[in-house]
């Protein structure tokens, strides 16, 4: 409880959000949400807050946190801060949920570009106090005591602290009006401000007290004597920086953010749906039942108050009270004002609610628009539930917004650019100012969270969404959005809209000020998106009866290998089911167990059988079966029905924000995973052909991963081998053998190999030993041997793991976070694998980075060029395209030197080229 004070109306409660999240995050243990992200910050922020507002009451106040970037003190002394550890990654999850709870527990808050939140503090609190208030600063920064008078009171909610002019005599040993010259001489290290060598706060009192004040002891540094004299006089010529650091200005210009006081500090009621939503969501159950039980208002609840709060321990449904005007249009007077409206936003956001998820089959049902927050509309167009209202001829209203649609000067933004883009291809559209794509900003910012719309709005605003589940049911009784009662679709597709563009304003103000991730969205998601939708709608052509006679001989030998593991067993058993095949190979034939599931039984999964497999017979026919029945069911059998009728083709779709290192995940079909080192995959291969009087080339980075570890840890003798265009597996294995280079043999360099790709994926000297089948004390010489090699990829490996553990993520080299939310927190068995994945983050990440950025690249230059050519594929590193034989040789010229000048490296790109009639053949 806090020392009672004495408050009126007229007192202004000045909150530093910066001090507050600091001292709350590591006042807390690693508290954990239901969805297991951290919450222990959160949880301590807003603890701090309903307390210091119900101790202190008042009418005004404000909550005021640092922004990210650059102030003004780093334009006067660059090296400002320059020593600060980074924000630990956990903390900076919680930043915008802790600003959305600040707004909802009724607190004004102020976020200044430019401009420190003790700046902000001291010009409201002068401000405040000069006009007749009084003024309480909520902080635990010694540094705001220099604001401190007869008006102005700083407040530790920790300690239960007050300090007025007394309190600071008494603490520092100076009045208030001397603290600047005090932190000036003893400097502050958390800033990176030095102050006067060896000066401690004894030395600075009897300093000020001998000379009064900094500029008496400047004017006497002469008559100082001994070390200490020395150094003064050393840090005569900084002193003044350092003062002008140390003070805090109070004279801000505040006036685009606070008009007066008493107009724009006044504390609100708090919002109790959104504090609910809050609580709910993140597990603070003692505060949630709390308000549940203020008032029924907004949410019916049945909770067993025994049970953890999550969101399979509560029944809920919550009515959303955000301000919002959405309208239903299905009469064209309401459609031309909405158009004119959507032509005179700078941003408009928009979406296309459909039949499907296949964005090359969708029907657009309906479409809304929103142009500011609360402010959305729907036109349903293809509802045929009961009781529909009459609704706008279809493709009249399609015919109208296409000039719209098409049109680049009008800004739109999505929550899903690309499918979006495909739909309304369907109907001849061509999407044109798709400025921003909420989707790819989330993950650009936080690539491990999820990223659907109702995650992100709780996530970041607070709000809970109305769920497709609620309108539409879900499992069987799930019924197509065509036939939900348009009233309720105009809420939720208004809604959708309206959350959009709300989310973008939060999350694109985040990206803005990080110039990594802003180059990250800008620079490669957002053209990446638009060349992903037309490599998905060019497809790739497939030769069916290939597909399907290689389906046949695939179903003859998966036959024979079922009787062969029949006759191994000594009796028939499923080989699908890993219940019997432990029966077999552990009961009856009694093979050593090598590992236990998680219910206690003898796991089957392939690394047992592989490891099995080098001692018996059956669990290697298993394997063999496994992949067979796998490659048959997932692409011989599933390709050709997959096949579009009116293209003869297949269309995969490339997920964006799915792998977190940046790489793109095909699926519907998966067309990255066809096996290439295997007869089979690469027959699968042959069926992706080129059309008569074309090839298929294929254009791959050569060992792209170890380039870029030779980029990122700087280490010399891998530049170098690379420079020298040296065989680096040879190279590797001259030095781990001790063998002059023409001498290795393939063993050797197959080992080296291994070592080369293993230890970039933080592989360990047990892992390595398994993998080669040698003993752990002779991996343990090899790695040795590689790392006295090459010393700077063992430097960049000890640094990238420490990053990672202070920041909560690694970085590509251009700025792509990669975030390790279990590097500090996880359990060991995690912890380690996240270790490993901080290794090798990095480098799939920058691949991925490269590989995107040459898609533009080749994409810009076929649409500059007037090729007919077309890229058709992206695997992993390698872009597959489909070429004119008469484009040939200009393809083969071009694109090789586009992928490998694309960015500049320490070490040469390389880029493989191959063409042939097929897939198969351009390797």
């Amino acid at each position: 409880m806090l020392k009672k004070r004495n408050f009126h109306d007229k007192t202004l409660l000045l909150v530093d959000g910066s001090s507050y999240l600091y001292r709350a995050y590591h006042a807390l243990p690693d508290l954990r949400g239901p969805d297991g992200g951290p919450t222990g910050a959160l949880y301590g922020f807003i603890n701090m807050m309903r307390r210091v507002r119900r101790e202190i009451p008042t009418e005004y106040g404000v909550c005021v946190f640092d922004a990210k970037g650059k102030t003004f003190r780093e334009d006067w002394y660059p090296a400002y801060k320059a020593n600060r550890s980074l924000m630990p990654g956990d903390l900076s999850r919680q930043i915008s949920l802790i600003h959305v709870a600040v707004c909802a527990l009724g607190w004004p808050k102020l976020v200044i570009n430019r401009v420190e939140a003790d700046d902000v503090l001291g010009t409201l609190a002068v401000r405040a106090a000069q006009s007749g208030m009084n003024v309480v600063i909520s902080t635990g920064d010694k540094d705001l005591a220099q604001l401190v008078n007869g008006r102005i009171t700083l407040i530790n909610t920790m300690t239960n602290e007050w300090l007025d002019c007394e309190s600071v005599i008494k603490k520092f040993g100076v009045p208030p009006e001397r603290i600047i010259d005090y932190l000036t001489l003893i400097g502050d290290t958390i800033d990176n401000v030095p102050g006067v060598d060896k000066c401690g706060p004894k030395t600075a009192l009897k300093w000020l007290q001998q000379y009064q004040s900094l500029d008496g002891i400047i004017a006497h540094a002469n008559d100082i004597k001994g070390a200490l004299g020395n150094n003064l006089r050393r840090a005569l010529d900084f002193l003044p920086t350092a003062r002008r650091l140390i003070t805090v200005h109070t004279n801000c210009d505040l006036s685009p953010h606070v008009r007066s006081i008493t107009e724009s500090l006044q504390l609100r009621e708090e919002a109790k749906d959104k504090l609910r939503n809050i609580y709910l969501c993140h597990g603070f159950k003692k505060w949630f039942l709390e308000l549940d039980n203020q008032s029924n208002g907004g949410i019916l609840t049945t909770i067993d108050s025994g049970a953890k709060l999550g969101p399979s321990a509560v029944k809920t449904r919550v009515e959303i009270n955000i301000d919002r005007q959405y309208e239903m249009i299905n009469k064209w007077e309401q459609f031309e004002k909405w158009l004119v409206v959507i032509k005179r936003s700078t941003l408009t956001s928009f979406n296309a609610e459909t039949t499907s998820l296949d964005p090359l089959h969708a029907r657009i049902i309906g479409i809304s628009f929103a142009t500011a927050p609360g402010c959305a509309a729907y036109i349903p167009l293809l509802h045929s539930g009961q009781d529909h209202p009459v609704q706008l001829p279809y493709h009249e209203v399609l015919v109208k917004l296409k000039p719209w649609l098409e049109s680049s000067i009008h800004k739109k933004v999505s929550q899903h650019l690309k499918y979006n883009a495909q739909v309304l291809a369907n109907y001849g559209i061509m999407l044109a100012g798709m400025e921003h794509d909420i989707l790819l900003e989330s993950y650009v910012l936080e690539s491990h969270y999820p990223h659907d719309i109702d995650t992100l709005a709780m996530r970041h605003l607070g709000i809970k969404t109305i769920k497709y589940k609620d309108i539409a049911g879900k499992g069987s009784a799930q019924i197509s959005f065509d036939k939900v009662t348009v009233d309720v679709a105009t809420e939720y597709c208004s809604e959708d809209a309206d959350i959009t563009l709300r989310l973008h304003q939060v999350l694109y103000s985040r990206i803005q000020v990080e110039k990594g991730l802003s180059y990250i969205y800008r620079s490669i998601e957002l053209p990446t998106s638009r060349v992903l939708q037309i490599i998905e709608r060019n497809g790739v052509l497939i030769d069916k009866d290939k597909l399907i006679g290689h389906s046949k001989e695939l179903s003859i030998r998966i036959l024979q290998l079922q009787n062969e593991a029949y006759a191994l067993a000594c009796s028939e058993f499923n080989l699908n089911s890993p219940k019997q095949i432990s029966e077999i190979l552990f009961r009856k034939l009694r093979f050593p167990v090598i590992k236990k599931t998680s219910s206690g039984a003898p796991s089957t999964d392939e690394e047992v059988l592989q490891k099995l497999a080098e001692d018996y017979l059956l669990p290697k026919v298993l394997l063999n079966y496994r992949a067979l029945t796998k490659l048959k069911s997932a692409y011989t059998d599933r390709l050709p029905k997959m096949i579009k009728p009116d293209t003869g083709r297949v269309h995969t779709n490339y997920a964006q924000a799915v792998v977190v290192t940046g790489r793109l995940a095909s699926n519907d079909p998966n067309l990255q995973n066809i096996p290439v080192r295997t007869p089979e995959g690469r027959r699968i291969r042959e069926a992706f052909i080129a059309p008569p009087g074309s090839s298929i080339v294929s254009v791959d980075y050569s060992q792209i991963e170890l380039r870029i570890m030779a980029h990122i840890s700087g280490d010399e003798s891998l530049i170098a081998a690379f420079e020298q265009g040296q065989d680096v597996h040879k190279a590797t294995a001259s030095e781990i053998f001790g063998v002059i280079r023409h001498e290795i043999t393939n063993e050797q360099r197959r080992i080296a190999k291994v070592i080369n790709f293993g230890l970039i994926y933080g592989m360990s000297a047990f892992g390595l030993a398994a993998n080669l089948g040698i003993a752990r004390a002779v991996a343990k010489l090899y790695i040795e041997r590689y790392f006295a090699r090459y010393s700077g990829v063992e430097r960049y490996m000890y640094e990238i793991r420490m990053e990672a553990k202070a920041r909560g993520f690694v970085q590509t080299a251009f700025g792509r976070r990669l975030w390790l939310p279990e590097i500090s927190g996880g359990s060991s068995p995690r912890r380690q694998a996240a270790e490993r994945a901080a290794i090798n983050a990095p480098m799939q990440g920058t691949a991925a980075d490269l590989i995107k950025l040459s898609m533009i690249a080749v994409q810009n230059w076929i649409e500059q060029s007037g090729v007919k050519s077309r890229l058709i594929m992206q695997v992993h590193d390698e872009l597959v395209l489909e070429v004119p034989n008469n484009e040939l040789e200009v393809i083969c010229n071009k694109v090789p030197k586009l992928m490998c000048s694309i960015r500049k490296l320490n070490v040469p790109l390389v880029a493989k080229l191959g063409a042939g009639i097929n897939w198969e053949r351009a390797h």
